[in-house]
């Protein structure tokens, strides 16, 4: 179920994308999805923060050696495993809420969001792995120029769509008239 996104993922990964369980797979294989349009190697794995918690600390421990530079770390309830990872790496750690059952995912937002100080993690929207996916993009844009002309290029498609959207919404707007009456 993890390796269902391809042959590309094989080379050194830049990005590790980690869960709970792979009942969140779902949510978060849209970070790969994302990681893949950029063509960033990625690894991913289950990595529970509860039920696994010598190997998460390792992961936390070993990810920079292993050569990952961004972990999207994603969580449902209680949500520890971004945290806790950031706690052990120097590497830039964003957090995903997933949505569970009940509450919808906030309970695992607050539970990400409230860091102590000297522990960040960045976080996106509930269930949003693909912008943690385009976050993980930017960080390593940083010092990555091609990858930061490829950002620029993806932004400015999102202009045009933008432009699109506004000039069909426009003509709409006339064809049926102003509205005054």
């Amino acid at each position: 179920m993890l390796d269902d996104l391809g042959p590309d993922e094989m080379s050194q990964p830049r990005v590790g994308i980690v869960m709970g369980s792979d009942s969140d797979w779902p949510v978060m294989g849209a970070a790969g999805l994302a990681l893949r349009d950029f063509d960033v190697p990625f690894e991913a794995d289950v990595v529970s923060a509860h039920r696994m918690p010598d190997a998460m600390i390792a992961y936390g421990r070993t990810a920079h050696a292993r050569g990952l530079e961004v972990i999207i770390a994603g969580a449902g309830g209680a949500a520890h495993l971004p945290g806790m990872l950031a706690s052990v790496t120097p590497l830039p750690v964003i957090g995903v809420p997933v949505p569970l059952k009940y509450l919808d995912g906030m309970d695992s937002l607050l539970s990400i969001v409230q860091m102590p100080a000297g522990v960040p993690v960045a976080v996106v929207a509930i269930g949003n792995a693909r912008n943690a996916g385009l976050l993980a993009v930017r960080i390593l844009a940083a010092g990555d120029p091609r990858l930061r002309q490829r950002m620029i290029d993806f932004q400015d498609q999102l202009r045009q769509a933008a432009e699109a959207k506004g000039a069909a919404v426009r003509t709409n707007a006339q064809d049926q008239g102003s509205g005054s009456g």
